[in-house]
């Protein structure tokens, strides 16, 4: 038996658990990738977006081994469509950390002084919505020991419950980032004001795409 036979064999989660190792990894450069990025330095800026596109191609990597092993007759504890929609999610948030790192690459902009502690805030909150999950994932397997029930179950309800908190905050700071952007004593040029919005949206869906993957793992409580 190979060694992602021997994986699957035992829990389908090792593998997502290894996998969202990898999406944690890439997602955290994005904080550093910030500072450089309002720091204008543009060498290291370049350096960290690089970092984060070999970082997601070693999660896609690890993606596409799980995906090319679920056809071997191999029993799962959950559906196979639920195991590649909760991997598909969690590949998504690799995908946006490499955008952020794209778009920061884009052009050498100054620090918008009145948005800064905001935006500060809010890359934050989104980077700890990915925390959150990360956390839901590993606490999957001992989910499993207690047949989806008990205070496991609990404890990921309560884990979705706060990332849909996390949700409402950072939609209430992405609507405060907007709002001073758009109404701004001097305005900015139009390529820097388009830039910070696309930076500002795709922050935002890291957030959106933890609260997604939340919903569909606290789902596997009422379907097994």
């Amino acid at each position: 038996m190979s060694l992602i036979e021997n994986l699957f064999s035992r829990s389908p989660f090792d593998l997502l658990q290894k996998h969202m190792d990898k999406v944690l990894v890439c997602v955290e450069k994005v904080t550093p990738l910030y500072e450089a990025y309002i720091q204008r330095d543009v060498e290291k800026t370049t350096e960290i977006a690089a970092e984060i596109s070999k970082l997601e191609h070693s999660a896609d990597l690890t993606k596409n081994e799980i995906r090319n092993n679920l056809n071997r007759g191999i029993l799962l504890s959950i559906r196979r469509v639920d195991l590649l929609d909760i991997l598909s999610l969690q590949d998504s948030l690799a995908d946006k950390a490499e955008d952020i790192g794209i778009l920061m690459t884009l052009k050498n902009m100054k620090a918008v002084k009145n948005i800064e502690k905001d935006f500060e805030t809010f890359l934050q909150k989104n980077i700890e919505a990915v925390h959150l999950v990360g956390q839901m994932i590993s606490d999957l397997p001992k989910l499993m020991e207690y047949t989806f029930g008990g205070s496991e179950a609990k404890k990921i309800r309560q884990q979705a419950y706060d990332v849909s908190c996390l949700e409402h905050e950072v939609d209430i700071i992405q609507y405060t980032l907007l709002k001073k952007l758009y109404n701004m004593d001097k305005p900015l040029e139009y390529t820097c004001f388009n830039l910070w919005i696309n930076i500002i949206k795709t922050i935002a869906s890291l957030n959106n795409l933890s609260e997604k993957l939340a919903n569909k793992l606290s789902m596997l409580l009422e379907n097994n």
